[in-house]
C-alpha cells in the first residue's frame, strides 16, 4: 500500500497532479475490496474450524455426562441397596422388642390380676371381720351397760356423780403434785439463782462504799459577833426581808450566838442564800443593792460549780460523751435527796455497782455504768416539771439523743417498764441494792408505821388468813393461816399470792420476803 502510495507520488510528480489522484482514489478502493475479501476468507475458515472443535467438545462431554449419569445411578441404587437393608434391619429389632414389651405386660397384667383377685378377697374378709367386730361391740356394749348398772345398784352412785368423784379426785391429786413439782422446782432454781446472786451483789458491796444519809433543811452560817445579826436584819428590817424575797429562804435569827439559821426545802435555794450570806458577812457592807448583788454573784457561783459536780460525777463513774445539760442536770442531783439519800451519790453507787455485776456476767460494762448514772436523772428537775421522775428522765434522755438501751434502763429501773437488755435488769438491781443497805435511807415515823400497816391488811385481805405481822423494819411478813381451811400446799400458792399483789399493790425499797407458816396441834388430856 506505501509502496502504491509512492509510486503514486512519484507519478504525480511527472505526469500531473489530477491523474494521480484518480488512480490513488481506484488503487486504495481496490485495496480495500481485496482486504475485505481476505479477511472473511480468513474468518470463515477459523469459524468452520471452531464449529467443528465445538461439536467434537460436545460430542465428547455428552458422552462422559453419560458415562457419569451412569454410574450416579449405579451408586445411587447401591445405596438405597444398603439403607433398605439397615432399615428392615431396624425394623425387625423394634419388632422382637415390641414382642418383648409385649411379653412383659400381659405378665403384668397377669399379676395384677392375681393381686386385684388377692385384695377383694381380703376386703371381703375385711368386711366379715367388720361385722363380726361391729357385733361384737355391741355385744360388748350391751354387757358394760348392764355392768354400768349393776354398778351403779351396789355404789348407790350414778354414772355422772362418779364421773364428778372420780374427776375430783383426779384434780385433787393433780394440784398436789403440781404444788409438789413447783415447790421442789423452785427450791431448786431459787438455791442455784440465790448462790449465783449472792455471789454477784457480794462483789459488787464490796467494791463500794458509800455514806450513810444525812437529809437536812436548814443551814448554819456562823458569824462573827453577834452584832452582825442587827446589821443582817437592818432598819426596820429592810436587809431581812430584801434577802428572803430575792433567795425564797427563810432566815432565822434567834438566841444562837454568833449563828443564823437558813431554812428551805429547796436545797438549791438554801445554798445559794448561805454563799451570798457568807459573801456579805465577809464583805461587811450589808444593804439591799449589795444584797441584790451578792445573790446574783452566788448563783453564778452555784451554777458553775453544779457543772463541775457533774463533770466530776461523770468522770467517776467512768462516763463519757454525755450532753452538756445532762451533765448540767446530774450537778443539780448533788442538791436532791430522796429518803435522805443524795441523789447524786445513790446514782454514781448505782453505776458503780451495775458496772461490777455487768463485768461479772460479761455484758456491756459501758451501757450498765451509762444507764445506772442516768436512771435518776428525772429527779433533777421533778419539782418544776410535772409527771414522775421516771417519764421525765426517759424524755431528758430521748431529747438529748440516748440510745434506746439506756432508755430503757431508766424506764424500767422501777419495774414500771419490762427491761428490754440484761443491762437494764442490773441497773435495776443495782439500784435496789443501793436504796436498800443499812443507812442508805430514812423515812418518818408516820410513813413507816402506814407502810407496815398497808402490808398487814393486805395479807390480812386473803381468806384462810388468821394473823399477820410485818417484822424486819416491813421487809419481811410472817402470815399465820388456819390450818382447818388451808393445807400445807395451798399455803404454798397462798405465798405466791400475796407476793404478787404486794409487787402490783405497794410501793417499797428493796424486796419482801412472804412467809406462811401452818401449824396444827393435837392435844389430849389423860385422865
Amino acid at each position: 500500500m506505501v509502496l502504491i502510495i509512492f509510486i503514486i507520488y512519484e507519478e504525480v510528480n511527472e505526469i500531473g497532479y489530477l491523474w494521480v489522484l484518480i488512480a490513488s482514489v481506484i488503487a486504495l478502493a481496490i485495496g480495500l475490496a481485496a482486504g475485505y475479501y481476505a479477511r472473511r476468507f480468513i474468518a470463515e475458515s477459523k469459524l468452520g474450524a471452531a464449529e467443528a472443535e465445538a461439536t467434537r467438545v460436545i460430542d465428547e462431554a455428552s458422552k462422559e455426562a453419560e458415562a457419569k449419569r451412569k454410574e450416579i445411578l449405579l451408586e445411587g441404587k447401591d445405596e438405597i441397596h444398603r439403607n433398605r437393608q439397615e432399615a428392615e434391619k431396624d425394623i425387625r429389632e423394634r419388632r422382637r422388642e415390641l414382642d418383648r414389651i409385649e411379653r412383659r405386660i400381659l405378665q403384668k397384667e397377669e399379676a395384677l390380676d392375681k393381686k386385684t383377685d388377692n385384695i377383694e378377697k381380703k376386703e371381703q374378709a375385711l368386711q366379715d371381720k367388720e361385722k363380726e367386730i361391729e357385733k361384737t361391740g355391741q355385744d360388748l356394749q350391751l354387757v358394760l351397760t348392764q355392768q354400768l348398772k349393776e354398778l351403779e345398784r351396789l355404789s348407790g352412785l350414778s354414772s355422772e356423780d362418779a364421773k364428778e368423784l372420780l374427776l375430783s379426785n383426779v384434780e385433787q391429786q393433780i394440784r398436789r403434785e403440781t404444788a409438789t413439782l413447783i415447790k421442789t422446782v423452785e427450791a431448786e432454781a431459787k438455791e442455784e439463782a440465790n448462790k449465783r446472786a449472792r455471789n454477784i451483789v457480794t462483789i459488787a458491796i464490796q467494791k463500794c462504799a458509800a455514806d450513810v444519809v444525812s437529809e437536812t433543811t436548814v443551814s448554819v452560817v456562823a458569824l462573827p459577833n453577834d452584832e452582825m445579826k442587827g446589821r443582817i436584819i437592818g432598819r426596820e428590817g429592810r436587809n431581812i426581808r430584801t434577802f428572803e424575797t430575792l433567795t425564797g429562804v427563810d432566815l432565822i435569827i434567834d438566841d444562837t450566838p454568833e449563828a443564823v439559821i437558813l431554812s428551805s426545802f429547796d436545797p438549791i435555794r438554801r445554798e445559794i442564800a448561805r454563799k451570798a450570806l457568807d459573801n456579805l458577812v465577809s464583805d461587811g457592807r450589808i444593804h439591799p443593792a449589795r444584797i441584790e448583788e451578792m445573790v446574783e454573784k452566788a448563783q453564778r457561783e452555784l451554777d458553775q460549780e453544779i457543772r463541775e459536780v457533774g463533770e466530776a460525777a461523770a468522770f467517776e463513774a467512768e462516763v463519757h460523751g454525755l450532753h452538756p445539760e445532762l451533765i448540767r442536770l446530774l450537778g443539780r442531783l448533788k442538791y436532791r435527796t430522796s429518803y435522805g439519800q443524795n441523789v447524786l451519790k445513790h446514782s454514781v453507787e448505782v453505776s458503780h455497782l451495775a458496772g461490777v455485776m455487768a463485768a461479772e456476767l460479761g455484758v456491756d460494762i459501758t451501757l450498765a455504768k451509762r444507764g445506772g448514772l442516768l436512771h435518776d436523772i428525772g429527779k433533777a428537775v421533778d419539782h418544776e416539771v410535772s409527771g414522775p421522775h421516771i417519764e421525765i428522765g426517759v424524755e431528758l434522755a430521748r431529747k438529748h439523743r440516748e440510745s434506746k438501751e439506756v432508755i430503757n434502763a431508766i424506764a424500767a429501773h422501777h419495774g414500771d417498764v419490762e427491761p428490754e437488755n440484761i443491762e437494764s435488769v442490773l441497773v435495776q438491781a443495782a439500784d435496789a441494792i443501793s436504796a436498800s443497805r443499812p443507812g442508805a435511807r430514812r423515812e418518818t415515823l408516820e410513813t413507816y408505821i402506814k407502810r407496815l400497816e398497808k402490808l398487814e391488811g393486805l395479807a390480812d385481805s386473803f381468806s384462810g388468813v388468821d394473823r399477820s405481822f410485818a417484822i424486819q423494819a416491813g421487809r419481811e411478813i410472817r402470815i399465820i393461816v388456819k390450818p382447818e381451811e388451808i393445807d400445807d400446799l395451798q399455803s404454798i400458792n397462798l405465798a405466791k399470792s400475796i407476793a404478787h399483789k404486794v409487787e402490783e399493790e405497794l410501793d417499797y425499797p428493796g424486796q419482801i420476803k412472804v412467809m406462811v407458816i401452818r401449824e396444827t396441834r393435837s392435844i389430849e388430856f389423860a385422865k
